[in-house]
């Protein structure tokens, strides 16, 4: 048994969100981890993309109960992160939704996790 006590929603949105975390990693993947497939693949873009989006979202529902449990995860930059996709999704710079997908979607997903395990 874990050490923490999670609300049923928080669980929900949790496995959302690791759903989502292995969305991203499943398409980088699936593409071998190639940044020129990312950059010239408009289904791969958009892919990622909705998913980091919907991870933006996600976090909004999260209780700060929920959040304290890893204060390691930036989750106000990643709600700001969806801001920016979702409001400049146009003029996204993907280099950054590269790096973001390859960099920082990892923390949150294994922080998640831990969380859910009871960690």
């Amino acid at each position: 048994m874990g050490c923490c006590f999670i609300e049923p929603r928080d669980r929900a949105v949790l496995e959302k969100i690791v759903e989502f975390c292995e969305r991203i990693e499943n398409h980088i993947r699936r593409n071998q981890g190639s940044k020129d497939v990312f950059m010239s693949d408009i289904m791969f873009q958009d892919a990622c993309l909705l998913s980091v989006i919907q991870i933006g979202e996600l976090v909004v529902l999260l209780s700060d109960e929920a959040k304290a449990m890893a204060q390691e995860v930036p989750w106000r930059t990643i709600k700001d992160t969806r801001n920016v996709y979702v409001h400049k999704y146009g003029t996204v710079d993907l280099n950054a939704v590269w790096a973001t997908i390859n960099k920082d979607i990892p923390k949150p997903k294994s922080s998640c996790v831990g969380i859910l395990d009871g960690v």
